[in-house]
């Protein structure tokens, strides 16, 4: 996910507003350049009088992995897309039955594409290939890059957090936690030095995991993009501290959570756009897990 996604993204979530266009320009760009290279392998196994048979897309895509050379040597698959391939590999008998009980000459269609000057006709039978193959890489994609953002956005969220609110570096300083505890989403630490483990969700309304997580790990803190009120219902009786960021100057919430946990901080009475403006690009640079003292920043 390109950093300027990442700080939209950010930017967003803190002012309420919906995220989800950025991720979906993300995944339309990625499938875009992969359209584009599948085309062009296409291109090439018909000019060398292949046919774009199951047994070609097993082959090519299935069993590569990939239709471009370069993801093949720099993109290493996440799990959601091995488990798709996997299952496609293990179906693969099926989708050649399927192919072969169309009776193929009866119907008589083909596809043309035209591709910078060279044009060339699919079959019927090629062109399910075609579409079959894309189908499922437009949803290894979708997975991936869903999975990225929440993974990359969750500790500089969370650190633009603290510095809106002038939070000292102390009580939210990542780099020294325990083994067990690195791969936790964030935590806050009050003055005797006692750790807060908090929970950084951002699945949408309604959806029950987005609660579920920040019992599961024995957090006590949650911040997510929509909560249901039943949720919050159970998590006030609960005294797991809440931040949802859609709503209505939903990240002030993070104010009461500070309280809550005596951990020192101002409000934020200032701009929130020209506040975001001054951090974001501070927190971005250093790494996206990059530290900074918020003095220095507001």
């Amino acid at each position: 996910m390109p950093q300027t996604a990442i700080n939209n993204i950010i930017r967003k979530l803190i002012a309420g507003e919906d995220y989800y266009p950025e991720v979906l320009n993300a995944i339309d760009a990625d499938f875009l350049q992969y359209t584009v290279d599948f085309f062009k392998r296409i291109v090439k196994a018909k000019l060398d009088k292949k046919s774009v048979t199951a047994d070609w897309y097993k082959e090519e895509f299935l069993l590569s992995h990939s239709l471009s050379d370069t993801e093949m040597n720099t993109i290493r698959l996440s799990s959601s897309e091995q488990i798709v391939l996997d299952t496609t590999l293990k179906h693969y008998d099926v989708l050649c039955d399927a192919f072969n009980d169309l009776d193929m000459e009866d119907m008589g269609m083909t596809f043309t594409v035209k591709f910078r000057g060279v044009s060339f006709s699919l079959s019927l039978n090629e062109s399910l290939v075609f579409f079959n193959t894309l189908a499922v890489r437009r949803s290894t994609l979708q997975n991936r890059i869903w999975s990225e953002t929440r993974k990359q956005i969750k500790k500089p969220l969370m650190i633009a957090l603290c510095a809106l609110f002038k939070v000292p570096k102390k009580y939210y300083d990542q780099r020294n936690l325990p083994e067990l505890q690195r791969e936790s989403d964030f935590y806050l630490f009050d003055d005797t030095g006692k750790d807060y483990l908090g929970e950084v969700k951002l699945m949408g309304k309604g959806n029950p995991e987005s609660a579920d997580a920040v019992y599961a790990r024995g957090g006590r803190i949650l911040v997510v993009d929509k909560l249901s009120e039943m949720n919050k219902q159970q998590m006030d009786k609960d005294s797991i501290l809440w931040v949802e960021l859609q709503a209505e100057d939903g990240y002030k919430r993070f104010e009461s959570v500070l309280k809550a946990l005596s951990i020192p901080y101002e409000p934020f009475t200032g701009d929130l756009k020209e506040a975001l403006d001054k951090i974001l690009p501070v927190i971005l640079s250093d790494d996206v897990h990059g530290y900074l003292t918020p003095e220095v920043v507001l």
